[in-house]
């Protein structure tokens, strides 16, 4: 429920600011609609809460809200605040902010009243999108869905589903983006894990634009093995096995994308869910992902346009999101033997289960869309763009520390390299075609090589 606080206002004034306001509501919405032709509403109703803190501890999210009478500290921390969903909440609360030093106060209940019906309104549009028929949604998929559609369409209200499809769906969308900027086409692997599960795998290699692209699905299920298990404990997980036996079901959509022009950036994301089943019968549940950045030069324009497409998605369910992935990304992302991180991030998150799994699943679907409107418009600029042997010497040079950070430090190579039957042609679909390590490689100072180290040994803000 959002604070009603009523206040003395003149007429005039207060009626002014209303005005005021819902024009900020409406203007912020169209922009929102128009920056992706993928992206459609989905943010849950927003809830304005004062004093409330959110807290990311080592690799667990947590949420507390403050004043709430009546409810224990492990409620609050479960069931804290979902704050100001969606880029126009937020800029609607700056607009908030200047009409209240030029116009005194006015009714905080009627900003709340507005945003919340645009969150119910976004919300339905949603939960009919996922309403659409099961196998109607696969017809525009690469490849069948891993699971049956007739499990799924059964099973249809459950999360394993509706993450199977959201997977599915990005991993096509994606892939149709790449192929029309390139002419090219993917080739589209189906494979099974005797384990139990199994994946997608598209790839398109030496195409005109991209000298290597991978767009990877899989829905594995079995008992996790003792290194996955350890490799979960050491993040803090609490697993209870029965007779050292550990039910799991993992799946995700992940890419990476290798342009030949050294003024495209390569792009990276993944986006995933994890379910373990314990000795009791219940079950943990986790949501992992985030999209990153890799350029070979540093273009303001380009950084601004990815960073920003992201923070628009974060914003819309809670304002802390972004800059808290932000970091999170910078550190992940990083070569320690380096002293650098890999490019210049974006989000990154892992183990986030709450406020609660409704919730955390939206954010990610919101994730999950931005990934063509963040990147393609960044390679249709460049497409064209001319390039020295000097420039393409230093993509390999560049591409060396990218194979670097997966091979030594990245957690889903190193899951699945601990899998029992994992495909391994798809866990290193990752790595580019050509790379170059030089010995004692520094670059001049004063040139954009050095303005890209730096950038990379000091990370920026880039909205």
């Amino acid at each position: 429920m959002a604070t009603i606080i009523f206040c003395s206002v003149n007429k005039t004034a207060r009626t002014a600011a209303r005005r005021c306001l819902v024009s900020h509501l409406k203007g912020f919405a169209s922009a929102g609609e128009s920056h992706s032709p993928l992206s459609s509403a989905h943010s849950p109703s927003l809830t304005l809460l004062s004093g409330t803190r959110w807290f990311s501890r080592g690799s667990s999210v947590r949420f507390m809200s403050h004043g709430t009478a009546g409810r224990s500290g492990a409620g609050r921390a479960r069931r804290g605040a979902l704050a100001l969903s969606g880029a126009a909440a937020v800029a609607a609360a700056a607009a908030v902010a200047g009409l209240i030093a030029n116009a005194n106060h006015f009714q905080r209940a009627e900003m709340a009243t507005k945003i919340s019906q645009a969150g119910e309104k976004e919300k339905e549009k949603e939960e009919e999108e996922e309403e659409g028929d099961i196998l109607e949604r696969c017809r525009g998929f690469m490849s069948p869905p891993v699971t049956d559609i007739g499990v799924l369409q059964e099973r249809k209200g459950e999360m394993r589903t509706r993450m199977e499809m959201l997977i599915m769906e990005t991993q096509a969308e994606f892939c149709k983006a790449l192929q029309q900027a390139d002419g090219g086409t993917f080739k589209v692997d189906q494979w099974q894990r005797k384990e139990g599960g199994g994946g997608i795998s598209c790839v398109m290699q030496d195409g005109k634009v991209f000298e290597k692209a991978g767009v990877n699905v899989s829905v594995v299920s079995g008992y996790l093995t003792e290194e996955a298990a350890k490799q979960m404990r050491s993040r803090g997980k609490v697993l209870k096995g029965k007779d050292g036996k550990l039910p799991f079901c993992a799946m995700g959509v992940s890419s990476v994308i290798h342009p030949k022009n050294p003024h495209i950036p390569t792009v990276h994301f993944n986006y995933r869910y994890f379910e373990i089943e314990e000795s009791d019968g219940s079950k943990q549940w986790w949501f992992g992902g985030g999209t990153d950045l890799t350029p070979v030069y540093i273009n303001k324009g380009d950084a601004f346009h990815f960073h920003n497409t992201l923070k628009e998605a974060c914003d819309k369910h809670h304002p802390q999101y972004y800059p808290d992935f932000k970091k999170w990304c910078d550190r992940y992302f990083y070569i320690r033997h380096r002293g650098e991180t890999r490019g210049i991030g974006g989000i990154f998150f892992d183990d986030l289960d709450s406020p609660n799994q409704e919730e955390v699943f939206s954010f990610v679907k919101s994730c999950a869309r931005t990934v063509v409107p963040c990147y393609l418009p960044i390679v249709h600029k460049h497409l064209n763009d001319s390039f020295t042997d000097e420039e393409k010497d230093w993509q390999q040079v560049r591409r060396g520390r990218y194979v670097e950070f997966n091979l030594v430090y990245d957690r889903g190579v190193k899951f699945g390299l601990a899998t029992p039957g994992s495909r391994i042609e798809s866990i290193l679909m990752s790595l580019p075609l050509t790379a170059r390590w030089e010995y004692m490689h520094e670059p001049a100072k004063g040139t954009q090589e050095a303005e890209m180290l730096e950038v990379l040994r000091n990370p920026k803000e880039w909205v």
